[in-house]
């Protein structure tokens, strides 16, 4: 039997691009998926992709930066499924490129109660769940921009240098609680989320596709097998990892 079946897995930003993705390929490896976001149709779009892989899946309507709602995701996954056994904390919001100086504390607020607080909080709950049947595996997006500098993005590096800070912390605390960690750093990925960076603006979608030396940008699907083998016991001994999928980006 596949190690996924009966086993329940959260996805967070799971209304689009990576998140989608990967709540497609927890589905496929025979997991029950409960798809979180903040946009209500994408989201049912996505869970009727996971039944398209013959999976089960419900889409909870979830700000991450709200304590209230993210609590609510995780109760509702038990009270559906009993369990939770997988997180994938994806949920994350780009920053505008823009000098430093120019940059305001609105912004700076926005990226880190999102990609910050918002990973935090869903640890903070996803954790307390996975003890109640002996631990569980999470996955948190980083990103290549976690490990390097970027000029005119330093809210969005500062918030994905913090996810690995969060990773590697919490990986400490729960490893001998049966609880695996681990960071994803993905290069730049064919997303909504590039398509509103780059839109527009050729010469900048041809300027990050030249960064990876693989010749290409990634694809979610490619960061979703990534999240899967990180979630199964193919990588038991992992854990405070943080896995480059950035086609040679941080090598350079």
């Amino acid at each position: 039997m596949n190690e996924f079946q009966n086993k329940v897995a959260i996805v967070t930003g799971g209304t689009s691009g990576i998140g989608r993705a990967a709540a497609v390929a927890y589905a496929r490896e025979g997991a029950k998926v409960v798809v979180a976001g903040r946009r209500t149709a994408e989201g049912e779009e996505t869970v009727e992709l996971v039944r398209v892989q013959g999976g089960e899946g419900i889409f909870v309507a979830t700000d991450v930066s709200k304590a209230v709602q993210v609590k609510n995701l995780v109760e509702r996954t038990m009270q559906k499924f009993g369990r939770l056994d997988f997180a994938f904390n994806n949920a994350a919001i780009e920053q505008e490129p823009t000098p430093f100086l120019e940059q305001d504390e609105a912004t700076y607020d926005r990226v880190m109660d999102i990609n910050v607080k918002g990973l935090w909080l869903s640890m903070k709950y996803e954790i307390p769940a996975m003890l109640k049947t002996g631990g569980g595996s999470i996955v948190n997006t980083s990103s290549g921009a976690g490990v390097v500098g970027m000029a005119g993005a330093e809210i969005y590096v500062a918030s994905k240098h913090a996810v690995i800070g969060l990773t590697k912390s919490a990986a400490l605390e729960f490893g001998k609680q049966g609880i695996r960690v681990n960071a994803i750093l993905p290069g730049v990925v064919e997303t909504d989320m590039f398509q509103r960076f780059v839109s527009e603006k050729p010469d900048l979608r041809a300027q990050m596709t030249a960064m990876h030396p693989i010749g290409r940008i990634g694809k979610p699907e490619e960061i979703a097998e990534a999240a899967i083998w990180l979630s199964s016991s193919k990588s038991s001994f992992v854990t405070g990892h943080s896995l480059m999928v950035d086609g040679g980006f941080t090598a350079q």
